[in-house]
């Protein structure tokens, strides 16, 4: 018995705007827009009756044709735009049907559907990501000065803000969002007939004589204000910069989410308890977990998306004016990366509007090492007086017995002539040592 995509193993997607966006309904609807649009553009160059652009659109509803038999029936041509021409041919008069995909190719008509999901696709991840941006920069905001254990390779570092990192987070998300926006303003409709040469249609008898702006050209103009789409300056059936440029964005994208989501996982560690997810999941064995379920499908996401991406890359290397296995191979990738981000953007709005912060065990944290955390600023302030190279051997000096010993580190550099007269017990407070952390958060929120 055939059941349909539920998503049942996909809970990063399940519900989202994306996956209805994206599913087989939503993209035969695509490829029937894309048809209609060919036969409005034909009626608007005259070289189909204006009727003849009405009746195709009129026909052009998804929900009068079957996508399971359509999708069988695509086995027999290798695409589904071969028996979608033979159905929504018999959907209309027969006075219509020869202006049904005329002079197109199904490559044409699949690659401006793809690019028709993929538009409106972006526009519902671009509202996401407005909404998870908001969050962050509040959380920035509120967290300027909250003091925090900067991490570098798992280990204490230095004296971070919490503020800072919320900034950082929001850097990466608006970056995704001008990338999306970049690329979404420059996807094309693709309309170049049986091998990119626009043939058919400048062989049309009803084309106006004009050599100064052959029918090809002006209907591929006329084609894409249809669609919504950009004008192609070429038919692009082997020049794929508009998916790998689709591709690199979304998998930027998920890579920028995945980094909220990877610390957020870290930081929400029971032992380290610094942010917690505002509502988390549950566990079928263990009663007492609250697990951060947002992050870790987001995280999931961003592992995933590199493959998908790798794909449609790969398939730059198209062979002839048609390529066979490479156009092809990108359909599935393609819609799993807007479904993976699509579902990742819906997440992290929640993750990020409901991200609770403890800014009491961040300051616990940052006691741990005993003021280890703030060497780097003692060996700066005895280097003024010493010379840095003897500052070096003296704190690291100091550092090695606080560790030994378990005793605090201004109490193991007491009595050095390099500190004499300063306040050690505030040379080592690390809220006092978080540099430009403040001014760089708000340098990172003046960005709109």
């Amino acid at each position: 018995m055939y059941e349909s995509d539920a998503g049942l193993l996909a809970p990063g997607r399940a519900g989202s705007p994306a996956e209805a966006a994206t599913g087989d309904h939503a993209f035969l609807q695509a490829l029937l827009d894309a048809e209609a649009a060919l036969s409005r553009a034909r009626s608007a160059t005259g070289t189909a009756p204006s009727w003849a652009g009405e009746a195709v659109t009129e026909a052009a509803d998804a929900r009068r044709f079957d996508v399971r038999e359509i999708a069988l029936r695509a086995r027999s041509g290798g695409n589904p735009v071969i028996p979608l021409v033979s159905a929504l041919s018999s959907a209309v008069d027969e006075s219509v049907r020869p202006f049904v995909h005329q002079g197109a190719t199904s490559q044409d008509i699949l690659d401006t559907a793809a690019m028709l999901v993929a538009s409106r696709t972006l526009a519902l991840v671009r509202g996401d990501l407005d909404r998870t941006a908001e969050a962050l920069a509040r959380l920035a905001a509120e967290h300027r000065d909250t003091p925090m254990p900067g991490r570098t390779l798992t280990q204490h570092a230095v004296p971070t803000a919490f503020g800072l990192k919320a900034a950082g987070w929001r850097s990466l998300v608006l970056d995704a969002r001008d990338r999306l926006r970049v690329v979404r303003e420059s996807l094309p409709a693709q309309l170049g007939g049986a091998a990119g040469t626009l043939a058919a249609f400048s062989a049309d008898p009803g084309a106006p004589a004009d050599p100064g702006a052959p029918v090809g050209i002006t209907l591929v103009a006329a084609y894409a204000r249809e669609t919504g789409l950009a004008e192609p300056s070429l038919p692009w059936h082997t020049l794929r910069t508009p998916v790998a440029d689709l591709a690199g964005a979304l998998a930027f994208t998920a890579g920028a989410l995945g980094k909220t989501a990877a610390d957020v996982l870290v930081l929400s560690r029971t032992e380290i308890a610094e942010v917690a997810e505002g509502s988390g999941g549950g566990s079928s064995a263990m009663p007492h977990k609250a697990n951060p379920v947002r992050a870790t499908l987001i995280a999931a996401a961003a592992r995933r998306a590199p493959g998908a991406a790798a794909t449609l890359f790969a398939s730059l290397a198209a062979e002839d004016e048609r390529p066979a296995g490479a156009w092809h191979a990108e359909w599935e990738p393609l819609r799993d990366l807007l479904r993976l981000v699509g579902g990742a953007a819906r997440d992290a709005v929640d993750l990020t509007e409901g991200l609770r912060v403890f800014p009491s065990a961040m300051d616990q944290h940052l006691g741990l090492t005993g003021g280890l955390i703030v060497s780097e600023r003692l060996s700066a302030v005895a280097a003024a007086r010493v010379g840095p190279a003897r500052a070096r051997e003296i704190v690291t000096e100091a550092a090695r017995l606080a560790r030994d010993t378990g005793r605090p580190l201004a109490e193991t550099l007491a009595g050095q002539p390099a500190f004499a007269g300063l306040d050690l017990t505030e040379l080592t407070d690390p809220a006092a040592w978080t540099g430009c952390a403040g001014p760089l958060t708000d340098r990172a929120l003046e960005r709109r």
